[in-house]
């Protein structure tokens, strides 16, 4: 499944306001070919959306639906339980890490410093998500690489159409996308999503 996260690359992270603008958003960035989807929990009754994800793309391998803005032991063990298949928190909880393990979900925290990382890597996190990216850049990922070239990191944050190739060219394993996806939804409705998707993803592949 971490093969296929990576594979996929790209990650939409969906603040809905509504389960089904949640869902709506989701069903078309995959429509657009951004198939990791991180259902976070400021979005309400998120775990709604990640049950109906789960359940409605069961039979495609390529699409993996996760949880984000994980921020207690609780929602963890909630989001798990609705099956998410991965956790992603802006913060590094070594309790939640805890949780992922015991339930074999990998954890996604968030770092912003070298202790940080060595920290989660330490504990088992399999991929390190940058936040907040937009602060750091991707010259921080080359930075990090120098002492710690093995560690995977996923920018999350301040990823753009204009910059990810410079983030991919950084190193990184993977980049988060968020209010930019549905940025043009109010004016231009969901079909927005799928051609920001499209475009997003024609720019990481260069």
């Amino acid at each position: 499944m971490l093969t296929q996260l990576k594979e996929n690359y790209a990650f939409a992270v969906i603040r809905g306001k509504s389960v089904e603008d949640a869902l709506e958003i989701s069903r078309h960035a995959i429509a657009g070919g951004i198939k990791n989807i991180e259902i976070t929990y400021t979005t309400p009754d998120a775990s709604e959306v990640i049950r109906i994800l789960s359940n409605e793309y069961s039979s495609d391998d390529t699409v993996v639906i996760g949880a984000g803005t994980v921020m207690t032991t609780a929602l963890a063990q909630e989001a798990v339980g609705v099956g998410a298949a991965f956790l992603v928190s802006p913060h590094f909880s070594a309790e939640i890490q805890e949780i992922a393990k015991t339930s074999k979900v990998p954890y996604f925290p968030g770092c912003a410093t070298a202790t940080e990382i060595v920290t989660a890597m330490e504990a088992g996190c399999p991929i390190i998500k940058l936040f907040p990216g937009g602060s750091l850049g991707p010259g921080f990922i080359k930075d990090i690489h120098g002492p710690i070239p093995n560690v995977d990191l996923m920018p999350s944050g301040g990823v753009s159409i204009e910059n990810v190739a410079s983030w991919k060219a950084a190193g990184a394993c993977a980049v988060g996308v968020g209010s930019a996806l549905s940025a043009k939804v109010a004016t231009e409705g969901y079909a927005s999503v799928t051609a920001f998707a499209k475009d997003f993803m024609a720019a990481v592949e260069g």
